[in-house]
């Protein structure tokens, strides 16, 4: 059986088919297609500037049963994070002010550490020391996220990496993930479908599970600590630094825990660093 076709890819075959008034509704809600998981048939005819019955007949041409069916569809399509339902017709226009991007990272840092006790954090950095190996996996802009904080934790842990690697499969480190180990996944909007069958090949391998994400995502029992970052932004693109702060603080604290042995380590690189002649 293949794959549902999205609602915008239904809407966009159909466009070069569509009588005028069904095709300038199309290329409306091709440019805006949040407006019509958000609002009525009569609001979005109002917004698009036709008529009620031209609605009806466009969601039918599109193989939708009611208007109902299609605004559903859209919908979970929107909760999905794609950037194009984020944009509105009826949004003030302009660029955001400055402040209103301040303000807004300052608000999803707060809700975020709302969310989040000292002494979890306590945990996870007490994890990734005792860990037999530290596994650091995210996709898209999650992998970004996944080589910062690899990065920041390799100063004081020598057994962690980002999985997978270029050229890699999911399956070539699945597979030797054990119980005595610490994963950490980040499944930030848009996650990729993959992402729920890899939570749950770490559930079945009972390593314990860091799994950092958007504030969409579902509870997942395999879970050891579920950190949810709030990334609402006033523009267009998901506001990601609490996700920064996240990582800062897991390092910050593991650093701390680390006592002697992690300074010791700190300074041996610091010294090969400097006789190598890399900084």
């Amino acid at each position: 059986m293949g794959r549902e076709k999205s609602f915008l890819a239904r809407a966009r075959e159909a466009l070069p088919t569509l009588h005028p008034a069904e095709r300038k509704l199309g290329t409306f809600v091709c440019d805006f297609p949040g407006d019509l998981a958000s609002y009525t048939a009569s609001e979005l005819a109002a917004l698009a500037g036709v008529s009620g019955p031209t609605v009806s007949r466009f969601v039918r041409r599109l193989g939708y049963a009611s208007y109902e069916e299609a605004r559903r569809h859209a919908r979970r399509e929107s909760e999905t994070g794609s950037r194009l339902y984020l944009a509105s017709h009826s949004a003030p226009s302009g660029v955001p002010s400055l402040s209103a991007h301040c303000v807004k990272g300052v608000e999803n840092m707060q809700r975020t550490f709302d969310g989040i006790t000292s002494d979890e954090i306590m945990e996870i950095a007490e994890a990734v020391l005792k860990a037999r190996k530290v596994w650091v996996m995210g996709f898209r802009v999650g992998h970004a996220f996944a080589t910062y904080l690899h990065w920041q934790l390799i100063q004081v842990i020598e057994n962690i990496v980002v999985i997978p690697g270029a050229g890699q499969t999911m399956g070539e480190h699945l597979v030797s993930i054990d119980g005595r180990d610490l994963v950490i996944v980040f499944g930030l909007r848009r996650r990729l479908a993959q992402t729920r069958q890899i939570v749950a090949e770490v559930g079945q391998r009972r390593a314990k599970l860091l799994y950092i994400t958007d504030e969409s995502a579902s509870t997942r029992e395999e879970a050891t600590w579920h950190i949810r970052c709030q990334t609402k932004a006033p523009g267009v693109l998901f506001n990601h630094v609490a996700v920064m702060a996240v990582c800062h603080l897991i390092a910050d604290q593991t650093i701390e825990q680390a006592a002697q042995a992690g300074r010791t380590r700190l300074s041996l690189i610091e010294t090969l660093n400097e006789s190598l002649g890399e900084l």
